[in-house]
């Protein structure tokens, strides 16, 4: 494992622990998508599969485990414990739009065409556009807490991080995946915007300046 990947997992790690401590702590989900956190689930469900059929190492199934659990934790919280923090007006986005696309391409274009090949290719898809519903909030609501936008801030990171990490292999391993890639770029193009703003305003909260920006 390359230093890019790692600290890409880490990053990934840290954003999901951010979300999790803020709506503990905070006994709250407002501002948080909870269509975003289905579709990660989803993703991390359909990835993982193979957790089910082989073994690579006890750290590439620990964190594996770790994904998944964090992901449906959050998601229980926003639509059980915390049920009636949840702005579920402002959480709008069509989810279908991008479900039912990135499904069907994941069928035409896949490395393999088996189940758990197509599932896999089907994740890596969806999780280049399943942040969409979060940023629809924050541009609709006009304004994210700075604990949000950290969360925010380190998931466009590990992505980031990931793409140097496909740089690496390719040059250090001769290991090249077209679809990991074009996601990859797909996903952390869609953070540019947020990334400048977060950079601009030193993390602080975003009032206005993204509702702007519609």
């Amino acid at each position: 494992m390359n230093i890019f990947r790692l600290l890409g997992d880490l990053s990934h790690l840290a954003a999901i622990i951010i979300l999790l401590l803020k709506i503990w702590k905070s006994r709250s989900c407002a501002g948080i998508s909870g269509k975003s956190q289905i579709l990660f689930a989803i993703v991390f469900t359909t990835r993982y599969l193979d957790l089910l059929s082989s073994f690579i190492s006890l750290y590439n199934t620990s964190m594996k485990v770790i994904y998944i659990g964090c992901a449906y934790a959050t998601v229980y919280l926003i639509y059980m414990k915390f049920r009636a923090t949840y702005d579920g007006n402002h959480d709008s986005f069509r989810v279908e739009f991008l479900v039912v696309p990135v499904g069907g391409l994941a069928v035409l274009i896949n490395h393999d065409f088996s189940f758990l090949e197509i599932l896999w290719t089907f994740s890596i898809y969806l999780e280049s556009v399943a942040i969409l519903p979060q940023l629809f909030m924050i541009s609709k609501t006009g304004e994210a807490e700075t604990i949000t936008t950290h969360y925010l801030f380190c998931l466009g990171l590990y992505r980031a991080l990931y793409l140097f990490n496909w740089i690496w292999r390719y040059y250090f391993e001769g290991f090249f995946d077209m679809i990991a890639i074009v996601a990859g770029v797909v996903q952390t193009v869609l953070y540019c915007d947020f990334f400048y703003l977060y950079v601009t305003k030193g993390g602080f909260t975003l009032k206005c300046v993204m509702a702007s920006r519609k």
